[in-house]
């Protein structure tokens, strides 16, 4: 790979591995870089490691990079909470977060926060014990308790 430092100058660089972030860039890179260290016997070659975009680098033509390793980003997890049917009696409804392996890919309506803790109020509501619904949104209600 060759690297544009600023101003312009290009140095050809070492690529260890590329990551997939979060943020305007999707890839960043660690390349060394070739640098000198001055020792009391002499000047000897080293390498500075640092992580750049993909802005600041360019391939070089003929050169196979699959096997450099590459980092993928976890799929983010589900956004907020889900309420559904409660399976053990008709009418009334079990608040879930949103990655509870209860609703998964079963449907249900998902809320944010303040509706999930809307949710929870109505008769006949309860949080899901098998996952953070009730570890997070109970003691959220229990603050609010006197505010309404």
């Amino acid at each position: 790979m060759t690297l544009t430092l600023p101003g312009g100058q290009t140095v050809r660089v070492r690529l260890h591995e590329r990551q997939e972030v979060p943020g305007p860039y999707r890839w960043r890179y660690l390349v060394g870089v070739p640098a000198w260290t001055a020792r009391p016997e002499g000047v000897e070659a080293a390498e500075y490691t640092v992580w750049v975009t993909d802005r600041q680098l360019t391939p070089i033509e003929g050169v196979d990079l699959s096997a450099v390793p590459t980092r993928r980003r976890p799929p983010p997890p589900a956004p907020g909470w889900v309420v559904g049917a409660a399976p053990e009696r008709r009418g009334r409804t079990v608040v879930h977060d949103a990655a509870c392996r209860y609703v998964v890919g079963k449907g249900g309506k998902e809320l944010s926060t303040l509706e999930a803790l809307d949710a929870l109020m109505r008769a006949g509501a309860r949080a899901c014990r098998d996952c953070d619904a009730a570890t997070v949104l109970i003691p959220a209600l229990e603050l609010g308790e006197g505010y309404g």
